[in-house]
């Protein structure tokens, strides 16, 4: 029922804000342009105070936290989506309406034992930012010395009430998930159940804001003294799980390009620098920040010709098994070579498609998909065009989703849109290749198998003087295992035969019942077809005599 009644509010914001008139008919199936054009709902007019974009904005905003994270990503494309909406879904990032000052206030001391006087020299009641899973309140700490002023911090402060909204939209993508695999023949390649439980994961860590804290310190640690990328410090005695307390930056927000070429940023490095904190995340550390919409980004207003990042918000990071690293990594290059036979190989035998596919069909399709978009620069082409022709594509050879690249995907989408907005001549191809022609080296070269020599010598030594025990003891076990082996295959052949010999006799009692079941019928309608009772009664009594003895 709750689902229902969640599909009722959906259904309710959907036609209050008349978001069908955003849908493109001309591009839907007929029957579904003939029911759309029958809906009730188009006696409603479309509210003319707010115009297409808001109405969307405003809709997802009233349907939670999901649908505003849906929203976000939209935001990063304006390829795809007209900019008018694009400018109004932007606000998504860091302009949600807020929850009373009050709710907040009563939440932070309530999470950390004492009232905020006492915690904070200064707090400002109304919020910096507000987003669709916390708000957060500029603050500064008390002084630590008489010629200490305070630090300046931030304090994120989690939605009252927001798990039960989130859970109810979790259970409706659930149920949606099982109804798409029992009665959709894409319902097992698309694996929606997998990630509608990724994604569960991801939410619910989102509204710890104890792991959000613990993601930017891994990712401070990660790029300790780099020059690429900046992470507030957290501070652990004010943190809970409902509320962080971390530094407070002073950075320009990457979408605001007037800002940035104000100071004269070099937004050649800018963007360059964009694509090296990417793959150095996913492939040095293998964690990476998974949430980089505009409103999470900031960039330092120090050495603008050497501009360096800021990042907030961890509360949503992806990472990736070292055999997930190493298929990426080699598709990546391989794809960058142009070497479509090697990435359709590639995904064979990683498993993304079945065994049976055709390598030369395979690469061929790829082919197509790909080749028009090198030697273009990024503001020529779209990687969310090129995503959905390869998604396509894979369709037809029934390549099954990845659900723990998902996040990867939605990462990869954020870091296109802000590289278009920031420089749109980048070339990626150039920017990327370099990169993981290197972390290949690092990876498999000979420095790489002389690192993992060291690493796994001393365990090889402690083992040593047992080696010649575990020969003898493997040795045994696979003599062993013959014998078990040939007795299983003997047991297997007598249930053969045994099978065999029920089916024969089920054959005999099958005639012998049809014998019986025949006769006594001829017996009974003699009359009517002119036979004697007596043939009757003989066919019965030989199915009857038949079945007795092969029972």
């Amino acid at each position: 029922m709750a689902n229902w009644w969640r599909l009722w509010k959906i259904l309710f914001v959907f036609t209050k804000y008349r978001l069908d008139s955003l849908v493109p008919l001309q591009q839907l199936p007929l029957s579904l342009r003939i029911l759309l054009w029958l809906a009730p709902w188009r006696l409603n007019p479309v509210p003319s105070k707010y115009s297409r974009g808001a109405r969307l904005r405003l809709a997802l905003e009233a349907l939670g936290p999901i649908f505003v994270k849906f929203g976000q990503i939209l935001s990063t494309r304006p390829d795809l989506i007209p900019d008018d909406i694009v400018q109004e879904l932007r606000r998504l990032q860091d302009d949600v309406p807020p929850f009373p000052e009050a709710e907040a206030i009563a939440l932070i001391e309530d999470q950390l034992g004492q009232s905020v006087a006492t915690l904070f020299a200064e707090f400002s009641p109304r919020p910096l930012a507000s987003a669709s899973i916390a708000q957060v309140h500029a603050a500064r700490l008390h002084p630590l010395s008489s010629s200490d002023a305070g630090q300046e911090v931030v304090v994120k402060v989690v939605r009252p009430g927001i798990e039960n909204t989130i859970e109810r939209d979790l259970q409706l993508l659930e149920t949606m998930a099982r109804l798409l695999v029992k009665y959709s023949a894409e319902g097992r390649r698309l694996k929606p159940l997998e990630v509608v439980e990724d994604y569960r994961h991801t939410i619910y860590g989102e509204l710890d804001l104890q792991i959000e804290a613990s993601n930017a310190t891994q990712l401070k640690r990660n790029f300790q003294d780099s020059e690429l990328l900046y992470m507030p410090d957290v501070y652990w005695e004010y943190t809970r799980s409902k509320v962080m307390v971390s530094e407070r930056i002073y950075g320009i927000p990457v979408a605001d390009v007037d800002a940035l070429n104000a100071q004269n940023t070099n937004m050649k490095v800018l963007a360059e620098r964009g694509v090296e904190i990417f793959f150095t995340q996913v492939f040095r550390d293998s964690f990476f920040h998974a949430d980089m919409h505009p409103g999470n980004i900031f960039v330092s207003r120090h050495n603008p010709q050497q501009p360096q990042y800021i990042a907030i918000d961890c509360g949503i990071v992806g990472s990736l098994t070292e055999e997930d690293q190493n298929y990426l990594a080699m598709n990546l290059l391989a794809f960058l070579n142009q070497d479509y036979h090697q990435v359709a190989q590639l995904h064979i035998d990683s498993g993304w498609v079945p065994p049976s596919t055709k390598v030369h069909e395979f690469a061929a399709a790829i082919r197509s998909v790909c080749e028009p978009i090198f030697d273009k620069p990024l503001a020529e082409i779209s990687f969310g065009q090129v995503l959905i022709q390869l998604f396509s594509t894979a369709r037809r050879f029934n390549m099954e989703v990845q659900p723990q690249l998902v996040l990867l995907q939605k990462t990869l989408l954020n870091i296109e849109g802000l590289g278009r907005q920031l420089y749109p001549q980048l070339d990626l191809w150039t920017t990327a290749k370099p990169f993981l022609e290197r972390w290949m080296r690092d990876r498999f070269g000979p420095k790489a198998a002389w690192r993992e020599l060291k690493r796994q010598l001393p365990g090889w030594i402690e083992k040593g003087p047992q080696i010649p025990g575990l020969v003898h003891g493997a040795l045994s076990r696979i003599n062993h295992m013959d014998e078990q082996q040939q007795a299983l295959q003997s047991e297997l052949m007598a249930l053969r035969q045994d099978l065999a010999r029920q089916r024969q006799l089920k054959r005999q009692q099958t005639l012998g019942l049809a014998g019986l079941i025949s006769g006594g019928f001829l017996w009974w309608h003699a009359p009517l077809l002119g036979l004697p009772d007596i043939a009757g009664l003989i066919i019965a009594a030989c199915g009857l005599a038949w079945l007795a003895l092969n029972t």
